[in-house]
């Protein structure tokens, strides 16, 4: 049995959910990611669900950050989707949240024209004690609202797969009895030790990639992944071509590297081989000639499914200990809204 995963907020005749289900677990994307990633972000994650999660039940709700600059071809997506936005998200009374990163432009995070409307959500999220999973650029900018700590450029991006080992006895992280591979594709990182003194616990680690998933002291139920949890087995290497192809155009100063621990021998000779043709001749055009790629075709459910899943039964135990509570403060905005 695989999980209902719906966008309820596009049902003509429901309107804005508020009432409690039975049985239901109603789980949130605010999906923040740029216009041409935001199908592939509602299908990634609700793929990491279907796995997680084949016999819960779930109502899936979209949602995004109206502040974020779209083109006329992504707010187009947003409406057929029937996006909602923070306010839709606020009178809906959901048992978790996933939120994603985006492209950032601003080297300080609050200097981004959607900062005060983020700030908004992470004080929602603690405020209402709402469960929230944040994936990679969305938990630099909630570390950074809820402790200050600021993310620190690398010398290189950090793109690949990388085997991060459970590193602290937890619930999450119980059903972990080998290392993961996960996908990183970054320029910037919250360093170890700053997220130790603010009380961080890291729960996975790995020497080339540094934390992964970090849960708060005080609330477990708050995921932070640096990583990409949802990634499919071809992402990175559609992200690569896609930075190749801004070298080429001339909007990158430098060639990429190729995603570490990724491609085969034979991907990575044909690589080799165009990328030695493309800074003798730096011209778009080039990307005509881009070698094939199929990584990943003996794909696996998602690496991180099993502790995704202990989250969800974790949301879903403590649904059941309180059915039919919503807080009085949810409510109060589900009428006045």
């Amino acid at each position: 049995m695989r999980p209902r995963l719906h966008n309820f907020l596009g049902c003509p005749t429901g309107g804005w959910a508020v009432g409690e289900e039975e049985n239901v677990l109603r789980i949130g994307l605010l999906n923040n990611m740029p216009d041409a990633a935001l199908e592939c972000a509602e299908r990634q994650f609700g793929n990491l669900l279907s796995a997680a999660a084949p016999n819960l039940n779930i109502r899936w709700y979209l949602f995004t950050l109206r502040s974020i600059p779209r083109t006329t071809e992504g707010n187009l997506h947003l409406l057929r989707q029937y996006y909602g936005g923070m306010m839709d998200l606020f009178r809906t009374p959901l048992d978790a949240i996933v939120v994603t990163g985006t492209e950032p432009q601003q080297p300080d995070l609050r200097q981004e024209p959607y900062w005060s409307d983020l700030a908004m959500l992470f004080d929602w999220v603690d405020q209402e004690r709402v469960p929230a999973l944040f994936s990679c650029l969305a938990a630099h900018a909630a570390v950074l609202h809820y402790s200050g700590i600021p993310r620190q450029r690398l010398p290189q991006k950090r793109l690949g797969l990388f085997e991060h080992a459970a590193v602290a006895r937890h619930p999450l992280t119980a059903s972990m009895t080998a290392p993961v591979r996960v996908a990183h594709s970054r320029w910037n990182e919250l360093p170890v030790e700053a997220l130790g003194e603010e009380g961080y616990r890291i729960l996975t680690y790995a020497p080339e990639a540094g934390a992964d998933l970090f849960v708060p002291r005080n609330r477990d139920d708050l995921l932070f992944h640096q990583g990409h949890p949802e990634y499919d087995a071809d992402t990175l290497a559609r992200e690569y071509r896609r930075d190749v192809k801004r070298f080429l155009a001339g909007c990158a100063d430098s060639y990429p590297d190729c995603p570490k621990n990724y491609f085969g021998a034979g991907e990575h000779e044909a690589l080799g081989r165009f990328r030695e043709k493309a800074m003798h001749e730096r011209d778009e055009r080039l990307m005509d000639f881009f070698p094939q790629l199929t990584p990943g075709r003996n794909q696996q459910p998602p690496p991180m499914a099993s502790l995704m899943a202990s989250w969800l039964e974790r949301i879903d135990r403590r649904k059941a200990e309180r059915p039919g509570v919503v807080s009085a403060r949810r409510s109060e905005l589900a009428h006045a809204l």
